[in-house]
This record gives C-alpha cells, sequence and structure tokens, in this order.
C-alpha cells in the first residue's frame, strides 16, 4: 500500500532529482560555454600564428635583413671615419711636430741675438770680435789647406823629376 506521503516523498525525491539534473545540465552548458570561448581565443591565436607563418615571418625576415644591412653599412660608415679620423690626427700630429720644430730651431737661433741685446756695450764687442775671428781662421784654415796641397802636388813633382833625372843619370853611365 502506498500512502500519499509516500507518493509526495517520491515526487519530491523526483523534483530533487530533475533540479539537480537540470543544474547539472546547466552547469554542463557553462562549461561548454566557456570551453567554447577557450577554443575561440585558441582558434583566433591559432589564426594569427599561421598568418604570422604565411606572411608574417616573411615580412619580418625582409626587416631583418634590411636592418641587418643597416647595421652593415652603419659599422662601414663607423670604419671609414674612424679611418678618416685616424689619418686627420696623425696629419695634426705631423704638422704640429713640423711647426714644433721650426719654432724650436727658430728660438734657438734667436736666442744668442735675444741674449746679446742684453748684455753690456764690452761683452757685445767681444762676441762680434770674437765672430771675427772665426771667420778669419776659416778663412785661414782654407788657405792653408789650399797650401799644403799645393805642397803636397810640388813634392809630387819633384820626386817625379828626381826619379826622371836619376834615370837619366843611370843611363849615362855616371
Amino acid at each position: 500500500v502506498v500512502t500519499r506521503d509516500d507518493v509526495e516523498e517520491s515526487l519530491k525525491a523526483k523534483r530533487q532529482y530533475i533540479r539537480d539534473k537540470e543544474q547539472l545540465l546547466e552547469d554542463l552548458r557553462s562549461q561548454i560555454e566557456e570551453t567554447e570561448q577557450r577554443i575561440s581565443v585558441k582558434q583566433s591565436e591559432r589564426d594569427y600564428w599561421l598568418e604570422y607563418r604565411n606572411v608574417g615571418s616573411k615580412t619580418q625576415a625582409n626587416k631583418i635583413m634590411n636592418l641587418e644591412k643597416d647595421i652593415k653599412e652603419v659599422k662601414d660608415d663607423h670604419d671609414r671615419a674612424i679611418e678618416h679620423y685616424r689619418n686627420a690626427l696623425k696629419a695634426v700630429k705631423e704638422e704640429n711636430d713640423i711647426l714644433l720644430e721650426k719654432h724650436m730651431k727658430s728660438s734657438k737661433e734667436q736666442a744668442p741675438e735675444n741674449s746679446v741685446r742684453y748684455l753690456d756695450k764690452n761683452i757685445r764687442r767681444e762676441i762680434a770680435e770674437n765672430e771675427w775671428l772665426k771667420a778669419e781662421v776659416k778663412m785661414y784654415q782654407k788657405e792653408v789647406s789650399d797650401l799644403k796641397a799645393s805642397v803636397q802636388l810640388l813634392e809630387e813633382e819633384n820626386i817625379h823629376l828626381a826619379t826622371k833625372l836619376s834615370y837619366r843619370l843611370q843611363h849615362l853611365g855616371v
């Protein structure tokens, strides 16, 4: 015998079962929607990467090649600029050395003249006489060397004449 309470109890249990199943179905639908959204996101990501692989990677590769060419050109320009500045620096250093050497030489030449200006008259006169004596010594040394050369020539000529004379005397039988 089934009583009303049993039927109500059974109906309540069935309702509860149906509610649980509906709730489970609702949960499954929401999970399906979330999964579909994730699939959609992953699909769009996949489409992006496929597009990149087919088109974007080539443009990126071209950009990379162009940038590498630009880098090479910049390096070459840099190397040429370094070489130019190195040569310019070398030329400027050489020019400075030459100018410094000229300045030192002129300073050395002017140093005695500048120092003579500050000396008194007697010392200046002695220096002038010393310069005159040096010129005279050079002139006499030249004359001495000329005289030595002429003496040597005369001695050689005398030796030659003496040999000739002794040779003639030997032939004469003396």
